[in-house]
C-alpha cells in the first residue's frame, strides 16, 4: 500500500509542477509582451489621436470657423489630455499656446526637420510625428508638426514617460499575480489530485483482485461523469464478463467431463445418423418398388393410372437423386474438397431471379413478397453456391409461412454493413416461432423441426446444413432469430473486390 501512495504522491507532484511551470511561462510571456508590444501599441494609438486633432483643426479652418472656436477646441484638448499645443501663422505669429516653455522648443524645429528620418514614427505630406527628448526637462515626448491647408503651423506634443511607468507597474502586478496564483494552485492541486488519485487507487485494487480471479469488488461511480468514472464502469463490465466467461468455462469443463464419461453414447449417435440416412432412402425405395410392381402386374389398365404410377416412380427417383447429390455436395463442402469460383456479382439480381422461379409456389400459397434492398449491391463470392443459400432460405420461408394478424408474407432485406465491410441478407416469414432448443439443431444434417418427417412438406433436411457449410467456407456469419410475428434467417457476404 505504501508503494501505491508513493506513486500517487508522484502524480500529485507532477500535476503541481505542470501547473506551476504553465503559470510561470504564461507570466513571463505576458511580461515580454508587455515590454515589447505595449509601448509600440501606445505610440500607435497616440499618433492616431494627434493626427485626428490635426484633421479636426484643418477642417475647422476649411469650414470658416472663428479663431475663438478653434482656440476653444485646442484648449479642451490641451487640458483634457495634458498636451502642449502651439498654433502660429506661416510668418511665425503665435495664435495659441498652451505652454510658454513649449515655444522655446518650437524654436528648435528647424534642427528637428534637418535631422533626417531619425526617430520619425509617422509622416505624410502635411504631418510629421517624431519621438524627441527635451533637454530642458529630460522628458521624452512625441511631437506632431504639421502645416494646415491655410499654411498655418500646428505643433502638438505629449509626454510618453507615463507609458514607461505603466509598463513597470504592469510588470510588478504580473509578478504579484504569479506568486498568488502559485499559492492558490498549490492549495487547489492538493484537493484536485486527491479526487483524481483516490478513484485510481480504487481501480488499481479492483484490478489486483481481478488478477486473482476475485470479482467481488466493484467500482462505485461518482455523480460526475468524467473519464475515470467511464473507465470504472468499463472495468465493472469487463469484470462481469470475465466472471461470466470463467463460470462458463467451468461449466463447459463439467460438461466435458460428463462427455468423457459418456463415450459410449458416441456409437449410439453414429447409429442414429445411419438410421436417419436409411429412413430418407427407405421411403422412396419402398414407393418406387410398390408402384413398379403395380405397373408390372398391370394393376391399373387405364392409361391415366399407369401414367400416375410412372410419375410417382420418377418423382421419388428424383428425390433420391437430389438427396444423394446433396449429401455428396455437403461432404465436399464440410471437408474442404470444393473449390469456389468467386467473382463480383449483383446479389439483388440473384435474389430477384430466385423469387421469379418461386412465383408458382408463392401464388399457390397466397404469399406476398416484400423487398427492402437497393437496385444494386455488388458482392464477391461463388454465385452458384450463394443462389443455393438464398433458395434454401426462401423455400423454407414459403413452406413455413402462415397468416399472422391477417398478413402472410415473406420479406427480403439487403443491408450494407460498413463497419464490418459485409453485406447482410435477411429472409423473414410470418408464422410460428422455432422452439428455443431447436434454433441450433436445425443446422444439423437430416434434422427437421417436424419430428414426424411428414413428406408432404418436402425437403431432405440437408438444405440448412448446406447453408452452414457454405458460410463456414467463407468464414461469414449466418443464423436465425425469432421475431414477434415470425422467423428471420440471415447470412453475410463479402463486399465486392
Amino acid at each position: 500500500m505504501r508503494k501505491i501512495n508513493k506513486k500517487y504522491s508522484s502524480i500529485r507532484f507532477k500535476l503541481f509542477a505542470t501547473l506551476a511551470v504553465s503559470v510561470v511561462v504564461i507570466i513571463l510571456f505576458l511580461i515580454i509582451l508587455n515590454n515589447i508590444v505595449l509601448e509600440s501599441f501606445y505610440l500607435y494609438t497616440k499618433q492616431g489621436a494627434l493626427v485626428d486633432i490635426f484633421d479636426e483643426i484643418n477642417k475647422a479652418y476649411n469650414t470658416n470657423q472663428s479663431e475663438k472656436v478653434i482656440t476653444n477646441i485646442l484648449s479642451n484638448y490641451a487640458a483634457r489630455n495634458n498636451y502642449d499645443i502651439i498654433l502660429e501663422t506661416q510668418d511665425g505669429i503665435n495664435l495659441y499656446t498652451s505652454n510658454e516653455n513649449f515655444i522655446q522648443t518650437i524654436n528648435e524645429m528647424n534642427a528637428l526637420r534637418s535631422d533626417s528620418n531619425r526617430n520619425i514614427i509617422y509622416a505624410n505630406k502635411d504631418v510629421n510625428i517624431k519621438k524627441v527628448k527635451d533637454p530642458s526637462d529630460n522628458i521624452t515626448y512625441i511631437l506632431l508638426s504639421g502645416i494646415l491647408d491655410n499654411n498655418y503651423n500646428l505643433y502638438i506634443r505629449m509626454p510618453i514617460s507615463s507609458i514607461q511607468e505603466s509598463v513597470k507597474i504592469s510588470n510588478t502586478f504580473l509578478y504579484l499575480i504569479g506568486g498568488i496564483t502559485l499559492v492558490i494552485a498549490a492549495i487547489l492541486i492538493t484537493f484536485i489530485s486527491k479526487r483524481f488519485t483516490e478513484p485510481i487507487q480504487e481501480l488499481n485494487e479492483i484490478a489486483e483482485k481481478m488478477a486473482r480471479l476475485d470479482f467481488s469488488k466493484k467500482f462505485h461511480p461518482k455523480d460526475v461523469d468524467d473519464e475515470i468514472n467511464t473507465l470504472g464502469k468499463s472495468i465493472n463490465i469487463m469484470s462481469d464478463k470475465l466472471e461470466a466467461t470463467i463460470q462458463q468455462l467451468r461449466n463447459s469443463n463439467v460438461e466435458l467431463e460428463k462427455d468423457i464419461e459418456e463415450k459410449s453414447k458416441i456409437e449410439e449417435m453414429r447409429t442414429q445418423f445411419i438410421s436417419d440416412v436409411s429412413h430418407e432412402l427407405k421411403t422412396p425405395i419402398a414407393l418406387i418398388q410398390g408402384y413398379a410392381e403395380g405397373l408390372v402386374e398391370n394393376v391399373n389398365t387405364d392409361e391415366e393410372n399407369r401414367q400416375f404410377y410412372a410419375d410417382v416412380i420418377l418423382d421419388e427417383a428424383n428425390k433420391m437423386d437430389k438427396l444423394v447429390k446433396q449429401l455428396l455436395e455437403l461432404m465436399k463442402l464440410e471437408y474442404g474438397k470444393r473449390e469456389f469460383q468467386n467473382a463480383n456479382f449483383n446479389v439483388v439480381e440473384l435474389i430477384q431471379e430466385v423469387i421469379r422461379k418461386s412465383k408458382v409456389m408463392l401464388e399457390e400459397n397466397n404469399i406476398e413478397v416484400r423487398m427492402d434492398m437497393p437496385e444494386e449491391v455488388m458482392v464477391y463470392a461463388d454465385e452458384f453456391y450463394i443462389e443455393q443459400v438464398v433458395t434454401n432460405y426462401f423455400t423454407n420461408a414459403i413452406k413455413h409461412a402462415k397468416e399472422v394478424f391477417n398478413e402472410k408474407y415473406i420479406k427480403i432485406k439487403v443491408e450494407i454493413r460498413k463497419k464490418t465491410n459485409k453485406v447482410r441478407v435477411y429472409v423473414f416469414n410470418t408464422g410460428e416461432n422455432i422452439q428455443e432448443e431447436d434454433l441450433q439443431r436445425i443446422w444439423r444434417r437430416f434434422y427437421k423441426v417436424d419430428s414426424s418427417r411428414n413428406r408432404a412438406n418436402g425437403g431432405t433436411g440437408i438444405g440448412l446444413s448446406l447453408v452452414k457449410a457454405i458460410m463456414n467456407n467463407y468464414n461469414n456469419d449466418f443464423g436465425v432469430e425469432n421475431k414477434d410475428t415470425g422467423v428471420e434467417f440471415y447470412f453475410d457476404l463479402d463486399i465486392e473486390k
